[in-house]
C-alpha cells in the first residue's frame, strides 16, 4: 500500500444530526439485548446475548467507520446510512426472535447490510489504500456468511453454535483488520478523521450507559416504593455514574490526546472499536444486574448474578485497561486493581444477600472514580 491517501474526509470531531438521528436505531438494539438476556437469565442466554451483540455492533461500527473514511456530509454516505437504518431496525426488531424458531429474520437483514455496505465502500472508496481493505473486508465477511445461514436454518439448539463461530471470526477479522495471506493493513499515516470517530465511540457508550439508566428506572416504576428499593435504585445510579466518570473523565482526555496527535489515527481507533465493544458488554451485564437486585433485593445471590454485577464493571475496567497499555502504553494500575477488588468481592458475597452485594459493588466503583479524578 504505497498509494498516498487522497480525497478523504477532513472532518471536525462533533457528530452530525444524521450520525445522532442513526444512532436512535442502535438505542433500540441495546435495549432489546438488555431485555433479552433478564428474559434468558441464565449462562446460555449470557452467550446468546454476546453473539448477537457482536453482530449488532459490527454493523454500527462498520457504518460508522465507513461514513468517517467517505465523509458524512457527502451526499452518498447520507443514502448510505439511512439505507442501513432502515434495513437495521427490522434486524434490531427480530432480536428477540433471533434464537427462536426462525432465525431467517435476524440473519437476512444483517448480512444485506454488512454485505452491501462493503460493495458500497469498495465503489466509493476514497483511494487505493482503503479500495484494498475493503476487498479483503469482503472477503472475510463473504467467508463467515454461510455460518450465518446455516445457523438460520438449524434448529434453536444448535444456531448458537453456528452464530457464535460466524461472530468469532467476524471479530478477529476485525480485530487484526481484515488480512489475507501476503497482504494486510499498512495504516500509519494513513488519513483519517480519528478524533470524529472516537465521539462516534463516546455516543455509542453513552448509548449503553443510558440504557442503563433507562433500566434501573424501569425497575424502580415497577415496584412499590419501599426503603430497599430506595436503597437499591440510588446505588444502581451511583454504579452507573461512577463508570460514566472511569469512562468520559481523566481516561477519556488521554485517548482524546493520543488520537489526535498519533501519526497512526486508524491504529488507535480500531482498537478503540475493540475496547467500546466489551465495554458495551458490561453495561448491558451491570444493566441486568440493577433490575434484577432493584426487582428482588432480599434474595440471595448467585453465581451467574454476581458475575454480571462484578463482572460487567470489570470487562469495562478491563477494557480500558488493556487500551492503556497496548496503544497508549501506560500501566492501568487503578483499573487492574479495581478489577481484582471486584473480583473477590464477587466470590466474598456469594453467601451474602443481592443488597450487600449491590452495595459493595457501588462502592468500589465510587471510590475508583474518584481516585480516577484529577
Amino acid at each position: 500500500m504505497t498509494d498516498s491517501p487522497s480525497r478523504v474526509a477532513d472532518q471536525s470531531a462533533e457528530a452530525t444530526p444524521l450520525e445522532l438521528f442513526f444512532d436512535l436505531v442502535f438505542v433500540f438494539a441495546v435495549s432489546q439485548l438488555s431485555h433479552h438476556l433478564v428474559e434468558r437469565l441464565s449462562w446460555h442466554g449470557v452467550a446468546e446475548t454476546l453473539v448477537l451483540l457482536l453482530a449488532v455492533y459490527a454493523v454500527w461500527f462498520a457504518s460508522s467507520w465507513q461514513a468517517t473514511v467517505i465523509g458524512v456530509e457527502e451526499p452518498g454516505t447520507r443514502r448510505m446510512l439511512l439505507a442501513v437504518m432502515l434495513v437495521g431496525l427490522f434486524m434490531n426488531a427480530a432480536l428477540p426472535r433471533a434464537f427462536a424458531a426462525s432465525g431467517w429474520v435476524f440473519v437476512v437483514p444483517m448480512l444485506l447490510i454488512q454485505l452491501g455496505r462493503t460493495c458500497w465502500m469498495l465503489l466509493n472508496a476514497p483511494n487505493a489504500a482503503y479500495r484494498e481493505h475493503y476487498v479483503r473486508t469482503l472477503i472475510w465477511l463473504t467467508a463467515t456468511a454461510p455460518l450465518w445461514l446455516a445457523g438460520a436454518a438449524a434448529n434453536p439448539d444448535d444456531r448458537l453454535l453456528w452464530w457464535a463461530a460466524a461472530a468469532g471470526i467476524d471479530l478477529i477479522g476485525r480485530a487484526l483488520a481484515h488480512p489475507i495471506p501476503g497482504r494486510r493493513l499498512h495504516s500509519a499515516h494513513l488519513e483519517f478523521a480519528g478524533g470524529h470517530m472516537l465521539e462516534r465511540y463516546r455516543l455509542f457508550l453513552l448509548i449503553a450507559l443510558g440504557e442503563t439508566v433507562v433500566t434501573t428506572g424501569t425497575a424502580i416504576a415497577a415496584v412499590p416504593i419501599s426503603p430497599l428499593t430506595v436503597v437499591t435504585g440510588a446505588a444502581a445510579l451511583v454504579g452507573t455514574v461512577a463508570l460514566w466518570a472511569l469512562g468520559f473523565g481523566r481516561a477519556g482526555r488521554q485517548t482524546l490526546r493520543y488520537v489526535e496527535e498519533t501519526s497512526d489515527p486508524v491504529y488507535a481507533s480500531r482498537h478503540g472499536s475493540d475496547v467500546l465493544s466489551v465495554m458495551v458488554a458490561g453495561l448491558i451485564a451491570v444493566a441486568v444486574a440493577n433490575e434484577e437486585m432493584i426487582a428482588r433485593p432480599e434474595g440471595a445471590a448467585s453465581v451467574i448474578l454476581n458475575a454480571l454485577l462484578f463482572g460487567g464493571p470489570m470487562l469495562f475496567l478491563l477494557a480500558q485497561g488493556w487500551y492503556f497499555r497496548v496503544v497508549l502504553h501506560t500501566w492501568p494500575r487503578l483499573r487492574l486493581l479495581g478489577s481484582a477488588s471486584l473480583a473477590a468481592l464477587g466470590v466474598a458475597t456469594l453467601p451474602a444477600p443481592r443488597i450487600v452485594a449491590l452495595l459493595l459493588a457501588t462502592a468500589s466503583l465510587a471510590i475508583m472514580a474518584l481516585i480516577d479524578q484529577p
